[in-house]
Parts: C-alpha cells; sequence; structure tokens
C-alpha cells in the first residue's frame, strides 16, 4: 500500500496548485481519503475529506471557497485543487485513506508523504 503526493511548489498569494495523491497497491475505489496539513510548529489538521462515493466533502472552515477535493478512481487518484492561496496554507500537505470516514478524520490508517506548499506574501 502506497500513496505517493504531489504538486506541491511555491506560489504567490492568490495563486494556485493542484495536488494529487496516487495510490498504488490497492484500489481507492472502497476507500474514504483526506488532505490533511502541518504548518511549522503546529500540530497536523483535516484539510479536506471525500467518501469513497465523493458525495458531502468536507472542508475545513479556512479553505472552504478556495480549495475542492475531487477523486478519479479509474486514475487510483484524488486532488486536491487549491486556489487563492494565503500565506496562512503554507504547511507540508498529506493525503491519507481509511475504509471508514470516523477514522480517517481521527486516526487514518494509511499515510502517503507530505509534499510542500509554500505561498509568499
Amino acid at each position: 500500500v502506497q500513496l505517493q503526493a504531489s504538486g506541491g511548489g511555491l506560489v504567490q498569494a492568490g495563486g494556485s496548485l493542484r495536488l494529487s495523491c496516487v495510490a498504488s497497491g490497492f484500489a481507492l475505489d472502497n476507500y474514504a481519503i483526506g488532505w490533511f496539513r502541518q504548518a511549522p510548529g503546529e500540530g497536523r489538521e483535516g484539510v479536506s475529506y471525500i467518501s469513497s462515493t465523493g458525495t458531502n466533502p468536507y472542508y475545513e472552515d479556512s479553505v472552504k471557497g478556495r480549495f475542492a477535493i475531487s477523486r478519479d478512481n479509474a486514475k487510483n487518484t484524488v486532488y486536491l485543487q487549491m486556489n487563492d492561496l494565503k500565506p496562512e496554507d503554507t504547511a507540508i500537505y498529506y493525503c491519507a485513506v481509511d475504509i471508514v470516514m470516523s477514522a480517517l478524520r481521527n486516526a487514518p490508517g494509511y499515510w502517503g508523504q507530505g509534499t510542500q506548499v509554500t505561498v509568499s506574501s
């Protein structure tokens, strides 16, 4: 089981990035998927989650209206489109999966490696 996150980088405030998380070794179809982030000196927080059916995605308040999570099961990939980025979005972003949404929110079973997002002012 492996999750490979990519798409991070350095962007100016107001810019956009799209993160990707590709799963290998298993099919994402039946998994809830989430994006988390950890800023320097801070704990890890959930940014967005999407169920196995793709319905009712969750967004942390600070990213509502700016970020969009989506999944392409055919490509075994989940995306996080991030628009209107702000310096406070600077963090390492991680993807994670679990069969159960409640477990995903609290203690995901599988984590990918992080991808750095840096937003300059």
